[in-house]
């Protein structure tokens, strides 16, 4: 699933995404922190990964191990 950073709290490493179809998911820190990522601003384009409590992952296509940005 992808969507978009609409908030980012630094200080928390928690923030909310809005999906591609709309809805307003809020992430937290130990999502945050399974990125491997420093900051996230809003607006930028993320790709997510769901659990039964919500957002286990984030991350940004192209940035991972193994991988290139185009």
């Amino acid at each position: 699933m992808q969507g978009t950073v609409h908030t980012f709290d630094a200080a928390t490493g928690s923030g909310t995404v809005l999906t591609d179809n709309g809805r307003e998911i809020t992430f937290g820190s130990a999502a945050f922190a399974a990125s491997g990522l420093i900051h996230v601003r809003p607006g930028q384009r993320i790709s997510l990964e769901m659990g039964a409590t919500g957002i286990t992952r984030i991350w940004i296509d192209g940035i991972g191990q193994g991988q290139r940005i185009r």
